[in-house]
C-alpha cells in the first residue's frame, strides 16, 4: 500500500500504464517490436528505481505472452515484479470490443485472463475498459460474478471528440465517479476517465513547466471529481515508460504543498476513493454505455459495419467454438466417450481472441492488420472443427444404430446433432460414403476406381429409427479421394463413392441427437405437397410469401393474420466517413431498389423447402467525387466534409435467395453482391409498420430495450446501433424479428414505418481518427455475402420462440456418418432437458478446474423466471450454482430441489445463471 498524507487537502494518484493496442495504425509485429522495448525499459526501471512503485499492464494478460515470446529468458524477472505487486496484470486476456464479441467470448476472455494471471499469483480485480467503444449493459453483473466491484472506462458516458479531445457538454453523471447499475440490479463503482487515460502523461521535471502543467491538470481533474482523490493516468497509446517520473513527483510535491502526489495503483486509488466517498452524492447510470446523450458524431458505432467480412468470420468462429465444439466435446466427455481437450480449446479461444481487441474486430486498422486477422480466424476455426468432428464421431459411435439392421447390413446410418438449447427442426445436408476401397487392400489403382464408379446408388430411401421413410434429395458426388488418420498407425488413403443427402429433420431434442439411415428400400413415400404456390409465391403452415416484380416481399403470418409489406428493399447511400463512422453526403438521398424490376425464378421446389432467386441488375455511383480525395488527404473532420458522390455509375448486381422450410417459422435470406463501387453503404430494409417507441436487440447476455428516438442531444442523422443475433420491433401483440449472421449494425428508422435497416456492406477508404491512414481494402470490392432470417411473431419474442429461432439461426447443424453397431445412446436422445419461460441457453462445457459439466443460461426479461433442468448424461452427484468463472469452491452449496437427475432454480431479472453438475463417477 502507498502511504497517503491525511493532512493534505487532496491526493494526486499517478498511475503509470501504457494502453497497448496490439495492432492498429501499424501492423502487429511493428507494434510488437515497440512492446519489447517498453517492457525491457519497464523492468530496468523497476530494478533501478525503488521509488517507481508500480505499473498497470493495461488489464490484458496477452501482453505477457507477447513479451515472453521474444524474451523467454526474462520470465523469472517478470514474474518477480508481478508477485511483488509492482506490475499489475489481468483480469482480461485481451481488451476486447464487448459489443462485437459474443456473450461467451466475453466470458472466456475473463476466464482465460484470470487463468493466465493466476499463474503469477495475483490478479488485478479491476474492471478495465479504457478505450472500449461503448460498454455492454451486463458488464456490472459480469464484474460482480468475477468478484470485481468497479469499472474503469473512457467512453460511453461523456463524449470524446476528434483526437480524444474532451467535450464540456452535459453528461449522465455529475462526477467522474458514478454508480453503474446493470439490468439485473448489480452495481459497481464506475470511474470515468473524464480527462482521458492520458491526463497524467509526460509529467514535467522542470519546475516552470511543471507549474504550468499541474495548474491545468489539477483544475481539469478537480472539475469532475467528487472527492479530493484525483486520478492521473501516466501513459497513453503505446506510450513509453516515463523513467524520470519519481523526480517529476518530487517536483510536483514541492510546488503544491497542499497536495499529496503519490505514484499509485488502482487498488490503492480505489481504496482511498471509497473511504472518501459519500455514495449518496453519486449519480446512478443504468444499462448500456453507448454515448446516447451526445451529438452522435463520435460514438464509433459504425465500426460495427467496417469490413463486414471480419464480423462474419468472427461469428462463424465463435459459434463453432461455443455452440458446436464445446457442447459436443462436453457431452462426449460426460458420457465417457472422449476426454475434454481443454488445452486445444484454450489455444483456439486465444487465437480467436487475438482478433477481438477493439482496433482489430472493429475493422478500424490498416490493411495489413486485417490480413493477419483472416489467418487467425482460419486457424481457430480449424481447431474448433477438428474438435467438433472428433467429438461427434465419438458420440455417434456410442449410438445404438443396430435398430437399422431390419434393413440389412448395407444400411448407412447417420446421426444429426442439435447443439442448440432448444428443440430444433430444419433442413440438413450430410455427405455419405456409400462404399470405400482402401489403398492398403492391394487392389490396383485403376481397378479401385472402376469398382467405386460401379457402385449402385439407386433404390435407397432415407428412414428414421422407427423405419419411417423421409423425403430427401440425393446428389451423386461421384468418385472421391479420402483418407483416415488413425491414432495408432500411418494415414490410410482410400477411394470412395460419395453422395450428398438433403432432407428436413424434425424435433431433434435440445442438446440431443436423432439417428437416420439411408437404406436399400424402394418403399413409396407419402407425398407432401410442395411449398411453391405460384410463379412468385410460397407458403407453409406458418407463413405465406409473395414476391413483387421489384423483388420486395409481402409476408403474411398465418398465426396472427398480420401482413408485412415491402420487406427486403435494398438501399445504397454514399459514405464519406471512415472505418469508425458513417457520413452520408449532405443533400444526397439514398438510392433504393423499390420499383426496380428484378429477375425472379424458382430454384428449389421440394416437399421440405422452396426457394426463389431474385436478381437485381443495378447501377450506383462509382465512388465519392474528387473533393473527397482532398478532404481525406487534409484530414478534414468527417462531419465537416462537403464531398458528394461521383456522376459516374458502375454496375452493382445483387442475387438474393429467399427460402422457406416446411417446419420453418422464418424466411431465409441469402444475399450475394458484386461490389464494384467505392465509398458507399448498402442496407436491407424491413418496414414493420408497427407502432412502438422502443425496440429490442440482442446484446451480451441481454435482450436490450432501446429507444427508437435518440436523445435530444443527438445531431447525427444516423442512429445506427449494435446487435448480435437479432433486432426486433413489437407492439406487444405482434412483432418482427430480423436475425442475422455477423451483421452487427442496424438502425430502426424514423420513417413512420419503424423500419429495421440492417447494414450488409460499408465501403470506406481510410482509417480515420488522428491522422491520414489510407485503407483501400476497406472498400470491400468484389463478391460480398450476407445471411438473414425474417421472423414474424406474436407477443413477446422471448416467450413466443422468435428469439430462440434467431439464436438457432446462428448455429449450423452437425451430421456425421457412422456404422451399424450397438451403443449406450438411444437413436433419439436428449443429453439434457430444461424449461423456463423467457430463458435463453448459452453454453455447455467442462470446467478445467473441477472437471464438472458447466451449463449457462440467461434470463431475457426483467422479471423472475423458474429454470427446471434434467440431466441425462450419467449419475449426478451434485448440482450447484456457480458463476461466470465457473468456480466450484468452498462457497458452493447443492441446489435446492436437486435430485440425482434434476434440479430447479429461480433466476432473477436479467440474471446470468451458471450451474455446475458433478458426476458420481468423476
Amino acid at each position: 500500500m502507498a502511504n497517503f498524507d491525511a493532512n493534505k487537502s487532496r491526493t494526486a494518484h499517478i498511475i503509470s500504464h501504457t494502453h497497448w493496442d496490439r495492432e492498429w495504425y501499424l501492423p502487429y509485429e511493428k507494434h510488437h517490436v515497440r512492446l519489447i522495448t517498453l517492457m525491457d525499459t519497464l523492468m530496468d526501471t523497476l530494478e533501478n528505481n525503488a521509488e517507481y512503485r508500480s505499473f498497470h499492464l493495461d488489464g490484458q494478460t496477452i501482453i505477457i505472452e507477447d513479451y515472453l515470446q521474444v524474451r523467454p529468458d526474462r520470465r523469472e524477472r517478470l514474474e518477480k515484479w508481478i508477485r511483488e505487486g509492482r506490475i499489475h496484470i489481468g483480469p482480461w486476456y485481451v481488451l476486447q470490443d464487448a459489443f462485437l464479441t459474443s456473450s461467451e467470448a466475453n466470458v472466456r476472455n475473463l476466464q482465460i485472463g484470470h487463468q493466465d494471471a493466476s499463474h503469477y499469483g495475483t490478479i488485478a480485480k479491476i474492471g478495465y475498459f479504457p478505450d472500449t467503444f461503448g460498454i455492454i449493459g451486463q458488464a456490472p453483473q459480469l464484474m460482480r460474478q468475477a468478484d470485481i466491484d468497479n469499472a474503469v472506462f473512457g467512453r460511453g458516458v461523456k463524449p470524446t471528440g476528434f483526437n480524444n479531445m474532451v467535450s464540456d457538454a452535459a453528461y449522465e453523471s455529475s462526477f467522474s465517479e458514478l454508480v453503474w447499475e446493470g439490468p439485473d440490479g448489480s452495481r459497481v463503482l464506475g470511474i470515468l476517465f473524464a480527462n482521458w487515460y492520458s491526463n497524467g502523461n509526460e509529467v514535467p521535471v522542470n519546475e516552470s513547466e511543471a507549474k504550468e502543467y499541474w495548474d491545468r491538470k489539477l483544475a481539469d481533474a478537480g472539475k469532475y471529481a467528487s472527492t479530493g482523490q484525483l486520478l492521473f493516468m501516466n501513459g497513453c497509446d503505446h506510450q513509453p515508460i516515463q523513467t524520470d517520473l519519481s523526480e517529476a513527483i518530487r517536483v510536483a510535491g514541492k510546488l503544491y504543498p497542499d497536495t499529496d502526489f503519490v505514484h499509485s495503483n488502482f487498488p490503492d486509488y480505489l481504496a482511498s476513493l471509497k473511504s472518501s466517498l459519500n455514495d449518496t452524492s453519486l449519480s446512478v447510470v443504468r444499462g448500456e454505455l453507448r454515448s446516447q446523450r451526445t451529438d452522435g458524431w463520435s460514438t464509433l458505432v459504425n465500426t460495427a459495419s467496417a469490413r463486414v467480412y471480419l464480423k462474419q468470420m468472427n461469428q462463424v468462429g465463435q459459434t463453432m467454438l461455443e455452440k458446436v465444439a464445446e457442447p459436443l466435446a462436453a457431452l462426449a466427455h460426460a458420457t465417457g466417450q472422449a476426454k475434454y481437450p481443454h488445452h486445444l480449446f484454450t489455444y483456439a479461444w486465444k487465437t480467436l481472441m487475438q482478433n477481438h481487441p477493439h482496433d482489430s474486430i472493429c475493422g478500424c486498422s490498416v490493411d495489413e492488420v486485417h490480413h493477419e486477422m483472416v489467418i487467425r480466424f482460419d486457424k481457430s476455426r480449424h481447431v474448433a472443427e477438428t474438435i467438433a468432428d472428433d467429438s461427434a464421431l465419438a458420440l455417434a459411435g456410442a449410438v445404438y444404430t443396430s435398430v437399422f439392421t431390419m434393413f440389412g447390413q448395407e444400411a448407412l446410418p447417420l446421426i444429426v446433432f442439435n447443439t442448440t438449447g432448444w428443440n430444433r427442426s430444419g433442413v440438413v445436408k450430410v455427405e455419405l460414403d456409400v462404399a470405400r476401397v482402401y489403398f492398403r487392400e492391394g487392389i490396383g489403382p485403376n481397378e479401385m476406381i472402376r469398382m467405386m464408379k460401379g457402385i449402385a446408388i439407386t433404390g435407397r430411401t432415407l428412414v428414421d429409427s422407427e423405419g419411417v421413410a423421409i423425403d430427401c434429395t440425393m446428389e451423386d458426388l461421384g468418385l472421391q479421394f479420402g483418407y483416415d488418420l488413425p491414432d495408432d498407425k500411418f494415414r490410410q488413403p482410400y477411394w470412395a463413392r460419395r453422395v450428398k443427402l438433403t432432407f428436413e429433420t424434425t424435433e431433434v431434442p435440445a442438446l440431443g441427437i436423432k439417428a437416420y439411415a439411408w437404406v436399400l428400400n424402394s418403399s413409396d413415400l407419402t407425398q407432401e405437397p410442395t411449398l411453391v404456390t405460384g410463379s412468385r409465391s410460397m407458403s407453409n403452415e406458418n407463413l405465406g410469401v409473395e414476391i413483387a416484380e421489384d423483388g420486395t416481399l409481402t409476408v403474411t403470418d398465418y398465426r396472427s393474420g398480420r401482413t408485412y409489406r415491402d420487406l427486403m428493399i435494398y438501399e445504397d447511400a454514399g459514405d464519406i466517413g471512415n472505418e469508425y463512422m458513417f457520413k452520408q453526403p449532405d443533400g444526397e438521398p439514398a438510392l433504393t431498389t423499390k420499383g426496380l424490376a428484378a429477375e425472379i425464378r424458382v430454384i428449389e421446389d421440394s416437399t421440405y423447402r422452396a426457394a426463389f432467386e431474385i436478381v437485381h441488375l443495378w447501377s450506383i455511383p462509382a465512388s465519392a467525387d474528387e473533393l473527397f480525395e482532398q478532404e481525406k488527404q487534409e484530414a478534414v473532420y468527417y462531419p465537416e466534409r462537403k464531398a458528394g458522390r461521383s456522376a459516374d455509375f458502375v454496375p452493382f448486381s445483387i442475387r438474393t435467395v429467399v427460402s422457406l422450410e416446411r417446419s420453418g417459422s422464418g424466411i431465409g435470406i441469402s444475399v450475394t453482391m458484386d461490389n464494384q463501387a467505392k465509398d458507399h453503404r448498402v442496407r436491407a430494409l424491413f418496414p414493420t409498420d408497427l407502432i412502438a417507441s422502443v425496440h429490442r436487440a440482442d446484446a451480451i447476455f441481454e435482450v436490450a430495450v432501446r429507444d427508437n428516438e435518440p436523445a435530444a442531444e443527438w445531431e447525427n442523422p444516423s442512429n445506427a446501433q449494435h446487435q448480435q443475433a437479432f433486432a426486433d420491433v413489437s407492439d406487444g401483440t405482434q412483432g418482427l424479428t430480423i436475425a442475422n449472421k455477423g451483421l452487427n449494425e442496424y438502425e430502426v428508422l424514423n420513417d413512420g414505418r419503424n423500419t429495421i435497416a440492417v447494414t450488409l456492406l460499408r465501403s470506406v477508404a481510410e482509417l480515420g481518427d488522428w491522422g491520414v491512414f489510407p485503407t483501400p481494402e476497406a472498400q470491400c470490392l468484389g463478391m460480398q455475402t450476407a445471411e438473414l432470417l425474417i421472423l414474424p411473431h406474436q407477443g413477446d419474442g422471448a416467450v413466443s420462440g422468435a428469439y430462440a429461432s434467431a439464436y438457432q439461426f446462428q448455429t449450423p447443424w452437425t451430421a456425421v456418418q457412422t456404422g451399424i453397431h450397438d451403443g449406450v445412446i438411444a437413436p433419439i436422445h436428449a443429453f439434457m432437458t430444461w424449461k423456463g419461460e423467457g430463458i435463453a441457453f448459452s453454453s455447455a462445457k467442462i470446467s478445467e478446474a473441477s472437471g464438472d459439466l458447466m451449463l449457462r443460461w440467461f434470463n431475457m426479461r426483467p422479471e423472475e423466471a423458474t429454470l427446471q433442468v434434467t440431466s441425462n448424461v450419467g449419475e449426478t452427484a451434485m448440482a450447484y450454482k456457480s458463476d461466470i468463472l465457473e468456480r466450484a469452491d468452498e462457497r458452493v452449496q447443492p441446489l435446492v430441489g436437486h435430485t440425482d437427475a434434476s434440479f430447479a432454480a429461480e433466476l432473477g431479472p436479467c440474471e446470468i445463471y451458471t450451474a455446475g453438475i458433478s458426476s458420481a463417477t468423476s
